[in-house]
């Protein structure tokens, strides 16, 4: 069984309001703005709906899991909501950090620690992480531009950084 089917997983149509928002998230000073007010919104909202939503969910329609990393310095545990990629059976993510200059904190926490789990819709799953190949790279972008197409515009704001990819798959 694939990472997708034991959380549940799936991806849905976004309605023109959300497909309104996410324009708003690709752009420059959208992607700025939610880059600082996002993370804490998704996490109230994920605490109030008992783990069923995140506010980036509801208002964009994405797919947003959330991720439980183990800090690379502090080896505390730290909870992020990222936007899940369906990749084959599993899930890949993109360590874009809405355009930003510098990569996400838990991309550097996968590096240093793969061991990680994944929450979606209340159910949680213990996963190993791995850095994508430029192959895979390639897929996993190929696969997120009719899910968002923000990514293309992170990819030229951030350059010369290159974005990493992790992909995820269910500890056996």
């Amino acid at each position: 069984m694939g990472l997708q089917q034991e959380l549940g997983y799936e991806v849905s149509e976004a309605n023109a309001a959300q497909r309104g928002v996410q324009a708003v998230a690709a752009s420059k000073p959208g992607a700025w703005m939610l880059s600082y007010t996002l993370a804490p919104l998704d996490k109230l909202v994920h605490r109030a709906t008992k783990g069923r939503a995140t506010a980036a969910g509801v208002l964009t329609g994405l797919p947003v899991v959330m991720l439980t990393t183990t800090g690379a310095k502090s080896g505390k545990q730290r909870t992020a909501p990222v936007l899940g990629i369906p990749v084959g059976d599993d899930l890949a993510l993109i360590a874009g950090n809405f355009g930003q200059k510098t990569s996400p904190g838990w991309g550097h926490n996968l590096a240093a620690n793969p061991a990680a789990t994944v929450s979606f819709d209340n159910t949680s799953v213990d996963v190993t992480a791995r850095q994508a190949d430029e192959a895979e790279t390639e897929e996993t972008f190929a696969v997120a531009a009719p899910i968002y197409g923000g990514y293309a515009k992170y990819s030229e704001r951030v350059s010369p950084r290159e974005i990493k990819v992790f992909l995820l798959e269910a500890t056996t």
